[in-house]
């Protein structure tokens, strides 16, 4: 690591460290504005995260990367993407029943359902909206759950993160550096019934199932139509958007596996029907797909 990336990580840090500490204490009009404030000037700037994001809604939108109305819908992005962190600094200071209160949801049953019959839950999710927060509803009408985070650099800001999770009640597993087992812990979860929540829409390891994603290819993460493979849990699609001041959350049909086919066979079709429903929700949203990143499989190769 360079002396500039751990400087720059270090700043990062601290920024999140006095985040949660000064935020909640501020009048909540004052700081939503703030941030919004400074999502307007990263926007203006039209850095290389901006450009990124501009070039993957462009995809899922048709629209010509430097239209006047993809630039709009690129302002509305970024001010969606620092609300998300607006909300993560104050999540831990709000009632859990004010946020189960704000929280408009369509499909819960499909969680409901399931989890009484006995069977588990794997939630899927595309990084959309405040999916903290999401968490934080499930948690709140009784449905405590375990995660896989990535491991953020520095290791302080990844701590910070995963205590912040799990003061929302969620189990948090780390991507990478742990024990080596995440498969088999979210496993034994889902067979003894419970509920597991897993971002699904892009691929962090070399192990990736390919799938076409807005008519190009790309790589999806093997673990939630691995877990309905293998465990017979239900997996439910999600997705996740900001609704006014609230928040929305669609929770759609289960994804069916195949009764045909290898192990492999099987999880490229699931992970197949779970990505077009993610289509589905991230055009009905696309200010709030917060994809900042390289994601299909040509940009990735430039």
């Amino acid at each position: 690591m360079s002396q500039k990336t751990s400087v720059t990580d270090r700043v990062v840090a601290a920024g999140f460290a006095a985040g949660w500490k000064l935020v909640p204490l501020l009048p909540q009009r004052a700081t939503a504005g703030a941030f919004r404030l400074l999502a307007d000037r990263v926007w203006r700037r039209r850095g290389k995260s901006v450009r990124r994001l501009e070039s993957n809604l462009a995809r899922v939108t048709g629209l010509d990367p430097d239209s006047r109305e993809m630039r709009e819908l690129s302002r509305a992005g970024m001010r969606s993407y620092f609300r998300y962190f607006h909300e993560v600094f104050r999540l831990p200071s709000m009632r859990r029943e004010d946020i189960v209160r704000r929280t408009h949801v369509t499909g819960a049953e499909h969680i409901h359902d399931t989890v009484a019959a006995g069977r588990g839950v794997v939630l899927a999710l595309p990084h959309m909206g405040n999916w903290d927060q999401a968490g934080a509803w499930l948690v709140g009408v009784g449905h405590p759950f375990a995660t896989v985070a990535e491991r953020l650099k520095p290791e302080s800001l990844f701590r910070r993160y995963v205590a912040f999770r799990e003061g929302l009640g969620m189990e948090v597993l780390p991507l990478t550096g742990g024990d080596g087992h995440n498969f088999g812990s979210l496993a034994t979860r889902v067979r003894r019934g419970g509920v597991v929540c897993l971002p699904a829409e892009r691929d962090l390891t070399k192990s990736g199932v390919e799938v076409r994603f807005f008519g190009s290819a790309t790589k999806v993460p093997a673990g939630p139509p691995l877990l309905a493979v293998q465990t017979g849990a239900a997996l439910l699609p999600a997705t996740v958007y900001f609704h006014g001041d609230d928040w929305g959350i669609d929770i759609h049909e289960e994804i069916p596996v195949p009764e045909e086919g290898t192990r492999q066979e099987k999880v490229a079709v699931v992970a197949q029907r779970l990505t077009d429903v993610f289509e589905k929700g991230i055009s009905e949203h696309p200010e709030d797909w917060h994809m900042l990143q390289r994601l299909w499989l040509e940009d990735l190769a430039r």
